[in-house]
C-alpha cells in the first residue's frame, strides 16, 4: 500500500464502532493520526479545542447530529476545517441538506475505504492551499504556525485560555461567537461559571486594547463577543 507523504491529523466522529475501527485501522496504516468521538456532543468539543486537517462526519449521531455539528461549526465559531460527510441517505435532497450545512464533501455508506482516503487527502490538499498561515484583524495578528501574537508590530504574551480565545474570536471575525461556544472551547460540558470567562475576557482586553489606540474586542450583550474595526475607545 502506497503511503501518503504527509500524515494528516483526522477526527472520525461516528457513533458506529465497526465503521470507526475500519477507518481508524486504515487511516493509521496510511501514516495518519486520528482521534475519535462517538457522539456530536463530544465531537463538537474535540473539533473546537484541537486543530484538525479533515473532519470525518457521520450525519446521524446521539447528542447532536451532524448536520447541527456542521452549522454550528461554521456559523458561530467560524471554524473552516474540511468536513467529509458520511450518511446512508443517498438522494439528492439529502446531500445538498448536508453541503448547505457547510460539508465540503459527501460519501454515501457503505463506501469503499480506498475513495475515503483519498477524498480525504484531495481536502487537506485543497485546504493547506487555501489557508492562511497568520490570522489578522486590523493590525492585530496571530500566527498560526508559532501561535504569536502581535499588534502594530508589538508582541503581546497571552496565557493558554486567552490564546484560544483570541483564535476562536479572529477565526469567526466578523462574527459574533456566543458564550457558550467559547466555555464548551475552554472547559467543555462543566463549565466553572460565567466569572470565570468574563475573567479571561477581561485579561484579553487588557492586553490586545488597551495598550493601543484603538479597541478591537467588543462585548455583544446577552450574546457573546466579536472582534470589530476601526472601534474607537
Amino acid at each position: 500500500m502506497k503511503r501518503v507523504q504527509q500524515p494528516l491529523r483526522i477526527l472520525v466522529i461516528e457513533d458506529h464502532p465497526d465503521i470507526a475501527e475500519n477507518i481508524g485501522d486504515y487511516l493509521s496504516v496510511q501514516g495518519h493520526v486520528l482521534d475519535f468521538a462517538m457522539d456530536g456532543i463530544s465531537g463538537m468539543h474535540l473539533a473546537l479545542t484541537q486543530d484538525f486537517d479533515v473532519i470525518v462526519l457521520d450525519l446521524m449521531l446521539p447528542g447532536m447530529d451532524g448536520i447541527t455539528l456542521c452549522q454550528k461549526l461554521r456559523e458561530e465559531v467560524g471554524n473552516q476545517t474540511p468536513v467529509l460527510m458520511l450518511t446512508a441517505r443517498d438522494t439528492l435532497d439529502d446531500k445538498l441538506v448536508g453541503f448547505d450545512s457547510g460539508a465540503d464533501d459527501y460519501l454515501v455508506k457503505p463506501f469503499a475505504l480506498e475513495e475515503l482516503s483519498a477524498r480525504i487527502n484531495v481536502l487537506a490538499k485543497r485546504d493547506r492551499a487555501q489557508q492562511s498561515q497568520v490570522l489578522k484583524v486590523e493590525d492585530l495578528e496571530l500566527d498560526l504556525g508559532t501561535m504569536k501574537v502581535t499588534r502594530n508590530s508589538k508582541s503581546i504574551e497571552l496565557n493558554r485560555a486567552c490564546l484560544t480565545i483570541l483564535q476562536i474570536l479572529m477565526k469567526a471575525h466578523p462574527n459574533v461567537v456566543k458564550r457558550q461556544e467559547l466555555e464548551t472551547v475552554l472547559w467543555g460540558d462543566m463549565p466553572p461559571g460565567s466569572d470565570s470567562l468574563r475573567s479571561h475576557l477581561y485579561t484579553l482586553r487588557n492586553k490586545i486594547d488597551k495598550p493601543f489606540s484603538t479597541s478591537l474586542l467588543e462585548t455583544v450583550h446577552g450574546i457573546g463577543y466579536r472582534l470589530v474595526e476601526n472601534k474607537e475607545d
